[in-house]
């Protein structure tokens, strides 16, 4: 039965693009790894400044932080391309996520520091930009749909779990140091305040700072597939990058961006992340 399950599993994937992989569980669970890819498409990367600003503004090492939900037998959806060539996580029609605040565009021009992605003349055009939402956000995005879904058809009850990370100290996006755990929620809309309450409880209690929608109060993933009052509930969670990787807050160069991945550093984030994991799949199993 099981080795049955893995192989149809196997050919589900077999008709996906090679970049999006999405590892079906069966628990009340899905995560989303949107920013964690680095790959650039040849016919981008020749107009584009550098591949290693291409790269910089990625969600460094998150999954590798968060591969033990696949134990938990969550469903993982995971996109290997770079932000930089499309971000799933912005409102596709262009809208700003974050009206007055900084930010980056669904095909992003610039780092998160400002500095310009592609040479003179070579960014993207609308219709190129249209092209890549077809090709790369429209499928991952279908993807989710399609494990909600699934799941939900299963459960009643489910939580998507929208997994993120950044540099501690960017000015042009915030001001001063951000707190370690930033639980985004869409301002409560995302999900249940039971779950969002039981998610803080945990960062709390751990040794790290954190704050509930803050600067960051969850992307396009979470406010479009958030629907609480469905039984869908989604929850972003931005971690600082000095919880679990070796980095001294301020500007990054080429060559010590990013530090290696050290798992005796990230354990203690990892510990408190595998509570929040489990406590998220406790919520999804019980009644809607």
């Amino acid at each position: 039965m099981q080795d049955s399950l893995k192989q149809d599993l196997s050919k589900e994937n077999l008709l996906k693009p090679d970049w999006l992989t999405v590892r079906r569980g069966q628990a009340p669970l899905i995560v989303s790894f949107p920013h964690t890819g680095t790959t650039l498409p040849a016919e981008y990367e020749a107009r584009l400044v550098s591949p290693w600003l291409t790269r910089k503004d990625a969600d460094w090492w998150i999954d590798k932080l968060y591969d033990f939900a696949e134990q938990l037998d969550a469903t993982i959806v995971h996109t290997a391309i770079s932000r930089t060539v499309i971000d799933v996580n912005r409102d596709p029609s262009g809208i700003s996520l974050y009206p007055g605040q900084a930010t980056t565009e669904l095909c992003p021009t610039t780092t998160f520091d400002g500095e310009p992605l592609y040479k003179d003349g070579q960014q993207p055009t609308a219709d190129e930009i249209a092209e890549r939402r077809r090709r790369f956000f429209d499928p991952y995005h279908a993807a989710l749909a399609e494990e909600i879904s699934r799941l939900h058809g299963a459960h009643g009850r489910i939580v998507l779990y929208d997994c993120h990370s950044i540099r501690s100290l960017i000015p042009r996006l915030f001001e001063g140091e951000l707190p370690v755990f930033n639980i985004g929620t869409n301002s409560g809309a995302s999900c249940s305040p039971q779950l969002a309450t039981a998610v803080e409880r945990i960062c709390a209690s751990s040794q790290f700072s954190h704050i509930v929608n803050g600067r960051f109060k969850g992307g396009f993933i979470t406010r479009n597939h958030g629907k609480p009052e469905n039984g869908v509930h989604a929850v972003q969670m931005e971690l600082s990058c000095r919880g679990y990787m070796r980095e001294t807050p301020g500007p990054v160069s080429e060559g010590a961006w990013p530090t290696p991945y050290d798992a005796a550093y990230a354990a203690p984030m990892r510990a408190v992340l595998t509570d929040i994991l489990k406590t998220c799949l406790q919520f999804g199993g019980q009644p809607a």
